[in-house]
């Protein structure tokens, strides 16, 4: 459908042309009229109006056609929208959305890993640990060379003083009172001595455990199951023994330990339930002398 300002237009055009285009005259045929009154005298000199009637010339103003009204062609423009007011920000939502943002950086700076412990953090964290209290119980496992399993209870009371009380069908006992270390088998009814510096565990019974000092040092490894810090001592019964402090990755508390001999056999003992606030009773460290057998 053509709109009416189309439609005006089409029509404006075909009014131009139509005026512009005259058609050819022709001779006009006289009216009765016009012969009677050429016979009539009287009549002459009166012009028959309707006889002579001139057609009027188109009007120039009506025939050209009148441009079109740029104003009236084109739709009016529409004004620009007006900018919107700025907001004016709500205080409780403000609070809100900072909350939100500061909680999701908590969260992402919570995600990220720790950054892993160097080799002298490692050392000074199992110092503390050692170092945290002068007493302990736990249960163990031990897992001798020849895949031998055995279980029982620790007791630590520094200084010097150990027990470990094997649960049956194992027979041994090693009790150490600062001094001395017996290594008993109580089904034969034996008992050895050893010097406590003959011993490959000897510093763990000390006061205050200084790694760097106590021992040489061979190697700290630090990984997602923890810290195993691996270390030599020339001084123990038979040559070097080597020895290696495995350590939690969360509490760092001493949970296994492996010693190998200068046989070269191999023990790891694992504790479990440990408990460093309850002191053992004193006479689990005491040694018979009286049954001595054999001292080295």
């Amino acid at each position: 459908m053509k709109s009416p300002l189309a439609a005006a237009l089409v029509l404006a055009l075909l009014a131009a042309s139509g005026a512009q285009a005259v058609e050819p005259k022709k001779k006009p045929h006289p009216a009765p009229a016009a012969k009677a009154q050429a016979g009539n005298p009287a009549a002459k000199g009166k012009p028959a109006a309707d006889a002579k009637a001139k057609p009027k010339p188109a009007d120039s103003k009506t025939a050209q056609a009148k441009p079109a009204d740029p104003k009236a062609a084109a739709p009016a423009a529409k004004p620009p929208a007006a900018a919107p007011a700025p907001a004016v920000p709500d205080p409780a939502k403000a609070a809100v959305g900072a909350a939100v943002v500061g909680g999701a950086a908590a969260v992402a700076v919570a995600a990220q890993p720790p950054a892993p412990l160097t080799r002298d953090e490692a050392i000074k964290r199992a110092e503390a640990s050692l170092n945290s209290s002068p007493v302990m119980t736990a249960d163990f496992v031990q897992i001798g060379g020849d895949g031998r399993r055995a279980e029982g209870k620790l007791y630590v009371h520094k200084v010097g003083r150990m027990r470990f009380e094997y649960a049956q069908p194992a027979t041994m006992e090693v009790v150490s009172d600062g001094v001395q270390v017996a290594v008993r088998d109580r089904k034969l009814n034996t008992q050895d001595l050893y010097f406590i510096n003959q011993t490959p565990l000897k510093f763990l019974l000390n006061e205050k455990v200084d790694l760097q000092k106590d021992v040489k040092l061979v190697d700290v490894v630090i990984d997602d199951a923890g810290a195993s810090i691996s270390i030599e001592d020339k001084a123990t019964f038979g040559g070097t023994s080597k020895i290696k402090l495995i350590f939690d990755s969360k509490t760092f508390d001493l949970k296994q330990w492996q010693v190998s001999d200068p046989q070269g056999y191999e023990t790891l003992v694992s504790l479990f339930n440990i408990d460093r606030s309850s002191a053992p009773d004193a006479n689990l460290f005491k040694i018979d002398k009286g049954s001595l057998l054999d001292f080295r």
